[in-house]
């Protein structure tokens, strides 16, 4: 006799046929992370190990959500592009063993370079869909300042070699400059012009209180410098409480001024384009059942999401087929999104975004808090500041219905998540039903 497989149903214990498993809602409970500091000696986390960064964020997470018992935590998934050193030893377990989560809570590391975290939540969203899970933590850190972009890489002699990609495709700046002769119309000016205001839009939310709530405060150590004898003056600690990299003030003559480090006359500068940062993000993320028995908030519900590569060499154009993927997905167009996170590695990669889906580059749907060229981009960890800021523009603005954070990624690849507001409250149709008429006619 053929035996039955059963598998266990959202409401615990229960049990179901494989026929009958239904995709569970994700719901996105909250998210932190720390503050983000300039990489290198001078940097506020210079003397911070990695893995404390992301300790911090855990525990703050499990401080603000004080009806969530550790133990129901099912996995802990952390990014970090370079997984060496003070980021390597599968740093989601060992982060979760550092942050006094118990010893049953299992972890893992992921890494699609700038997409870390974005794949943290993606995968691990998936494991609650498809009922392996209930609640788990995301997240991912960078801390370039310990691990430079590429350091202990060994890119196979091939890609050269056989010519798989441009050589170009290995440096992520040359790629701007090459999205630039692509589509010209995307000026410098222009580029400098958008970076200016990612600067004053972040001083403005800086200024409202809308970045702060998220942020975990980090205390560091900081050796004073060594004299021409090489002794030290002393040593401090200091509580870290706001980002490091922002410029507010900055102005266009300022960004004209700074020189093309990728190409001669060029048009990518450190002023239009994120720096090195040091940092970390965690979110928490749980099925709707789970987050209603636990008395979790929910920020934003999972809608959809999608990867796609694109050419090596002019890899800040992925976030367009990653988008519409996702919005095939979802049985959505670009009108039904009312905000955009998007990340801006580059200005240019923002621009060209904008210039395809025919969004203006001053749209106020798009980064109202401003974005990496000012806050900064700690490589993975970057992909959960852009679902914060996202959530915190839903509790602010109950008129929009969905939301997008997308980025680039290294090696020719885009990435998009698609999320609903649960604060919305327009007399269109309700999200089920909206995406379903959608399907239904596509």
């Amino acid at each position: 006799m053929r035996l039955r497989h059963t598998v266990v149903s959202p409401i615990r214990g229960a049990k179901v046929s494989p026929q009958a498993r239904q995709v569970r809602e994700v719901v996105f409970v909250d998210g932190v992370r720390t503050p983000f500091g300039k990489a290198g000696e001078k940097g506020i986390y210079a003397n911070t190990r990695a893995d404390d960064l992301v300790v911090k964020c855990i525990r703050e997470l499990m401080r603000r959500n004080p009806s969530l018992p550790g133990e129901r935590i099912d996995d802990v998934a952390i990014a970090a592009t370079t997984q060496t050193g003070d980021q390597g030893l599968t740093i989601g377990r060992s982060a979760a063993l550092l942050a006094g989560l118990p010893r049953s809570v299992p972890g893992f590391a992921i890494d699609r370079m700038c997409a870390g975290a974005m794949t943290a939540v993606t995968t691990t969203a998936s494991g609650i869909g498809f009922g392996a899970y209930d609640v788990v933590i995301a997240g991912g850190v960078e801390h370039m300042g310990h691990h430079p972009m590429g350091s202990g890489a060994d890119p196979n002699p091939r890609f050269l070699s056989e010519r798989l990609v441009d050589p170009a495709a290995l440096n992520m700046g040359n790629t701007a400059e090459n999205l630039h002769d692509r589509f010209p119309a995307i000026t410098k000016e222009r580029t400098d012009r958008y970076a200016m205001n990612s600067q004053t839009k972040l001083a403005a939310a800086y200024e409202k209180g809308q970045i702060q709530p998220d942020l975990v405060a980090v205390a560091s150590f900081k050796a004073e410098p060594k004299d021409a004898e090489g002794n030290s003056s002393g040593s401090s600690w200091n509580l870290n409480t706001v980002d490091e990299p922002p410029r507010p003030g900055t102005t266009l003559e300022d960004l004209a001024s700074l020189r093309t480090p990728f190409r001669p006359h060029g048009r990518v500068t450190a002023g239009n384009a994120a720096g090195l940062n040091d940092g970390a993000t965690a979110a928490i993320l749980a099925s709707a059942e789970a987050a209603e028995e636990l008395g979790l908030p929910v920020k934003m519900k999972l809608v959809s999401y999608g990867f796609a590569g694109v050419e090596p060499e002019v890899m800040g154009i992925g976030p367009v087929p990653a988008t519409e993927k996702a919005l095939k997905n979802a049985g959505l167009s670009i009108e039904d999104i009312g905000l955009f996170e998007i990340n801006e590695a580059f200005a240019v990669q923002v621009l060209s975004f904008l210039d395809y889906f025919g969004i203006a580059d001053d749209d106020p749907r798009v980064n109202r808090y401003g974005g990496a060229i000012a806050v900064g981009h700690p490589l993975a960890s970057s992909g959960v500041r852009l679902m914060n800021q996202l959530a915190r523009q839903f509790e602010e603005d109950h008129s929009v219905q969905y939301g997008i954070t997308t980025m680039c990624i290294g090696l020719g690849m885009g990435a998009t998540v698609i999320w609903e507001n649960p604060h919305f409250d327009g007399t269109t149709a309700s999200s089920s039903e909206a995406i379903s008429e959608r399907t239904a006619t596509a």
